[in-house]
Order: C-alpha cells, then structure tokens, then sequence
C-alpha cells in the first residue's frame, strides 16, 4: 500500500492508499520542528486502530510546500518504512506535465500535483480551486498543461488578519450564515457575512473574468476541506474533489511503477 503524504502551509494530511482507493486518511497540524520519530508514533498508533501495520506500506510519496518539513519525513519513510520517500517534483518523481508560466520553478507542489489529478478526472479546461492557507486559482488547459492562476488570502487567514488588527472584534467560526440576509443585525452576524458572501463574491467574480479571458468552456472543480461549505450557496463548482492532491500524488505514483 501507499502511503502519500500532503504537507501544507498549515495541515499535513497523511492517506493510505490501495491502488487508486483512499483508504483513509489522517491530518496534524503542520510542524518542522516534529520529528520522524514523533511521526512515527502518532501514525503507528493511527494504523492499528484501522488494523494495518508498518508493514502494510511498501512506498511513500512526498508532496510539501514547507522545505522544512521535507526532511524528517524523509527519514520517517526510511527509517520506519522501509523505503525512500518519492518527493513530487523531484528526480524521479518528475512532473509529467508542462509548467507554462514565466517561472515553472516556483509553482507550488500542491498545485502542480492538483493539476496532474485534475485533468486525470476531468475533460478539457479546468479552473481548480483550492481552498488552503491561500485560496488559489489554478488554470489547466486542455491538453493538461498548467497555465497559471492566482493566488488570494485563505479565508481563514483573512479571518485571522481583520480580528488581529481590530481590537474589538471577536474570534468567530467559519460557517454558512444562517439565512441569505446581507445586513447584520449584530456584530458576530456582520463578521460573518463579510467573510462568507465576501468570498463567495470573489470567486464568482474571478471565475467569470478568467472564463472570459480562456475563451473556451471551463468547468471549475474545488479542493480543499472549505469546498462543500461554500458549495451550499453558489453554482460556481461543477464538481468538489476533496482530496484532489492526494489523488494527484497516487497517479503519480501508479505512473512510475508502470514505467
């Protein structure tokens, strides 16, 4: 089995597959200071209460934005697995599609990994959304090439920004307003309003200006753990994979073996 590891900004998510399935998945918060040995407890104890072992795992593929964290996950894929850990993006693990912006180099591994998932799944061209520490835009083309995007403050840190810098606002949690009203009657209700509508303006916004801009039809799929929030009150998302990347770093990995 394979076990592919998701390392964000903010959450790691770690997810055993059997082939292409999912056959679970476990997230901790993000930490490059915690080490293999610290990993290797947490997820020894995570596999036995889905009755698998250690031994279950016979390859690990690496997806990471945070350079820091790459490598005690590293030495937690040799040291307790067994076997060396394929970094997506990186010899052999190579991306097998065309980066065609300015700057290949500088595309975040989450996105590229997105794209290879994305237009594995999904015919022509694609906008994906994923909702993380950032909120990005991702354009594929047709032929599966990355076109570029936009990147925009995750709702969560906008949330994190505008409580920090006003002294009298309180912490509220991210969730769909109770009705579709857009004058608050309270300061939690106005909070909440700005934030939820305010992003949902966005993404429409920007959608309809990038579709005109591609010129062809566009489907747009949403990742990330906030997709299905915002799903309630939009028409935006033709389609919601939940765990667009780590789908991504199971093609891959299926790829390589082929070859």
């Amino acid at each position: 089995m394979l076990l592919a590891i998701d390392a964000g900004n903010t959450n790691i998510v770690f997810a055993l597959l059997d082939g292409r399935r999912i056959v679970t998945r476990w997230r901790i918060a993000t930490d490059p200071r915690r080490t293999a040995d610290e990993y290797a407890v947490w997820l020894h104890q995570l596999l036995a209460l889905e009755g698998y072992s250690r031994g279950d795992v016979d390859g690990v593929i690496v997806s990471t934005v945070v350079p820091r964290a790459l490598h005690n996950l590293q030495v937690l894929a040799q040291k307790y697995f067994g076997t060396a850990a394929l970094v997506a993006g990186q010899a052999p693990a190579v991306w097998d599609i065309v980066l065609d912006v300015d700057e290949p180099r500088s595309v975040g591994a989450d996105r590229a990994v997105n794209t290879v998932a994305a237009h594995a799944l999904h015919d022509g061209d694609l906008i994906v959304i994923d909702f993380g520490t950032a909120t990005t835009f991702d354009v594929v083309d047709y032929t599966g090439a990355y076109k570029g995007g936009i990147i925009a403050p995750g709702i969560n840190l906008s949330l994190d920004a505008l409580v920090a810098a006003a002294a009298k606002l309180p912490r509220i949690a991210i969730a769909a307003p109770e009705t579709n009203s857009l004058i608050g009657r309270n300061t939690e209700d106005q909070m909440l309003i700005g934030i939820y509508w305010g992003y949902i303006a966005m993404m429409e916004g920007l959608v309809a200006r990038m579709r005109t801009e591609i010129g062809r039809p566009v489907k747009v799929i949403a990742t990330g753990g906030l997709a299905t929030l915002f799903d309630k009150h939009t028409a935006v998302f033709d389609a919601i994979e939940p765990d667009l990347t780590i789908q991504g770093l199971g093609l891959m990995y299926e790829r390589l073996r082929r070859n």
